[in-house]
């Protein structure tokens, strides 16, 4: 499919999704012109087409805050756009991690309620952190730190793991499983693979073999 397939409405716009690619957490809603998408395309980092200022405009010239593209997506009416991206920054002006921060309902609603929702949630909260970095917080720590410091407490939460097994002891193993999977979740969160690439992989190994 190209450019031309997509249908813009009669100011010559079509709405764009913002959706970082790993958590899947929806960043914001903007719109693109044919000229944006294709500079997007090309650039592989998100241009809009600014209604307000009627003009085009790249996320993050300013800011620093830049989204790497990595899928550009339509539906089945080519007429909106959902952008994949891992973002350098805040994707809202005020420093949020996304635009859609704030709740109608005033409370925060589980939308996947599974036994591992929490994952979900602890993989967006991750996500949320890297971007904002909020002062005194444990994972701002862990990615001021780098790879190197991650990779070392993974490797510490592992072995713990082995001890309180070794040890037959089910209420530190717990615990000990819990720090092991948080950190992981901000390792795979450093490499920028979703947590989702992990489960695929799992989905297909438990896939019954063919017979030859």
């Amino acid at each position: 499919m190209s450019i031309e397939s997509i249908t813009f409405d009669e100011k010559g716009l079509v709405p764009a999704i913002v959706q970082d690619a790993t958590s899947k957490e929806v960043l914001t809603l903007a719109y693109m012109n044919k000229e944006s998408l294709e500079k997007s395309i090309e650039t592989r980092e998100t241009w809009f087409y600014s209604r307000s200022r009627q003009e085009l405009w790249h996320k993050g010239a300013t800011s620093g805050n830049t989204q790497k593209i990595l899928d550009i997506r339509f539906d089945c009416d080519a007429d909106a756009l959902i952008v994949l991206v891992v973002p350098a920054g805040p994707a809202c002006h005020k420093g949020d991690y996304t635009c859609f921060s704030d709740s109608l309902l005033g409370e925060t609603v589980n939308v996947n309620p599974t036994r591992f929702a929490i994952l979900d949630e602890l993989e967006q909260t991750i996500a949320k952190r890297e971007v904002e970095m909020p002062e005194g917080a444990y994972t701002t720590y862990l990615f001021e730190k780098g790879v190197d410091k991650i990779l070392k407490k993974v490797g510490e939460e592992a072995g713990e793991v082995i001890i309180a097994a070794k040890n037959r002891d089910p209420e530190e193993l717990k615990w000990e499983v819990a720090d092991l999977l948080y950190h992981t979740l901000v390792l795979l969160r450093e490499q920028k693979l979703p947590l989702d690439d992990v489960l695929a992989v799992l989905e297909e190994r438990h896939k019954p073999k063919k017979a030859e």
